[in-house]
């Protein structure tokens, strides 16, 4: 059978990808869940196991998992809505804070500008009132989006159940996708992918958990007003690579203002969640997940802007882990080797453009002095 040429090649690849992307943008209702009860169906596999060893019941051994899963999301809402609770207690603090901050605001402007405070005030009035407007005309979007919740919601579990009882079916016609001696690659990527995804989502809970504690509970011997509620929200959105981190320092900073008059809290949190990071990024974090693929950081910030374009916030967050698995499967194909070096963060030792070695396919060396391997 004749070859096809290698310009066909790359706009196959090209079309597939922009294909890819379209089906993952108009049914990401229906692929999301999927794909969050896959990677949380992996995460359960060795609980699952662990319960078929002692002899319990298939489907019993499934719906316990289940069942912890849920019982560990009850204890996360319950604790938002501990922590929300006591910012509707200080409501009236809080609007007296906001009321003094503004009121700082406003005279700093007009310090330095030809704006006065009248003309800001009715600025900020107008904009209230622009904005309570959208809020009634979305306010229908919203019941529809809540719905969309609930039902994606009561999907994953069953989704969750029906993969661990039908695995064997899934993992079968995996195997039968490929040729005969590509099996033993396709085995190799299935363990790995496994071990990734455990790896990534395990050490994605620890991490929340010190997180909290550490941050947390440094903000409260500080003595930082709803220190717990600052230290869970970064938690949860330094998961979200990059972007995650700014938005928690930003809500940290936001948070601290509407409970505090004065500017050394908002100093204190910032220099706080500036340390706590640091341990995270170059300690803990690297040794918790200790995975084997390494993304590049424009990867990883394309793929959550992607994802998070395509899916909202479940794209954000479950965007690493499938250019993860996609690195692993593209490492073992030769077709598309290429996506896996693009993906990865091992930079050749020297310039491909000087020298030709370091275009091919082949184990070439790389900066950190490791091998890529065929």
């Amino acid at each position: 059978m004749k070859e096809l040429p290698l310009t066909v090649k790359r706009s196959i690849e090209l079309l597939g990808l922009c294909l890819c992307i379209g089906i993952f943008a108009i049914a990401s209702d229906i692929i999301m869940p999927v794909i969050m009860a896959f990677f949380i169906s992996i995460l359960l596999l060795p609980i699952y196991r662990f319960l078929r060893r002692y002899k319990f019941p298939e489907s019993l051994a499934i719906i316990l998992p289940i069942l912890l899963v849920f019982i560990f999301l009850a204890g996360i809402i319950w604790f938002f809505s501990a922590q929300i609770g006591t910012l509707v207690n200080d409501f009236p603090q809080i609007k007296a804070n906001v009321a003094k901050h503004l009121q700082s605001l406003q005279e700093w402007i007009s310090g330095f500008t030809d704006i006065s405070i009248a003309k800001q005030k009715k600025f900020i009035t107008e904009k209230s009132d622009d904005l309570l407007n959208m809020g009634g005309k979305l306010a229908g979007g919203a019941a529809v989006t809540l719905s969309s919740i609930f039902v994606f919601l009561g999907l994953i579990p069953i989704y969750i159940y029906l993969i661990l009882f039908y695995k064997d079916i899934l993992l079968r016609f995996v195997f039968m996708w490929f040729k005969t001696e590509h099996h033993p690659k396709v085995k190799e990527a299935v363990y790995e992918s496994e071990s990734i995804i455990k790896n990534y989502l395990v050490g994605l809970l620890i991490q929340i958990t010190y997180m909290t504690i550490l941050l947390g509970g440094t903000l409260m011997l500080f003595g930082i007003k709803h220190a717990l509620l600052i230290g869970v929200v970064f938690a949860i959105l330094n998961l979200i690579p990059y972007v995650g981190a700014l938005i928690g320092n930003i809500l940290g900073v936001l948070i601290t203002l509407t409970s505090s008059t004065q500017l050394s809290p908002v100093i204190t949190v910032l220099l706080v969640i500036a340390v706590v990071q640091f341990f995270d990024n170059n300690i803990l974090m690297p040794r918790i997940v200790g995975s084997k693929v390494k993304i590049n950081a424009l990867v990883s910030i394309l793929g959550v802007v992607i994802g998070g374009t395509i899916a909202g916030i479940s794209g954000m967050f479950l965007s690493m882990p499938m250019i993860a698995v996609f690195k692993v499967i593209f490492d073992r194909s030769d077709a598309f080797k290429h996506w896996g070096v693009l993906f990865g963060d091992e930079r050749p030792a020297k310039s491909p453009m000087s020298f030709a070695i370091y275009r091919r396919k082949g184990p070439v060396k790389t900066k950190s002095g490791t091998i890529d391997k065929e």
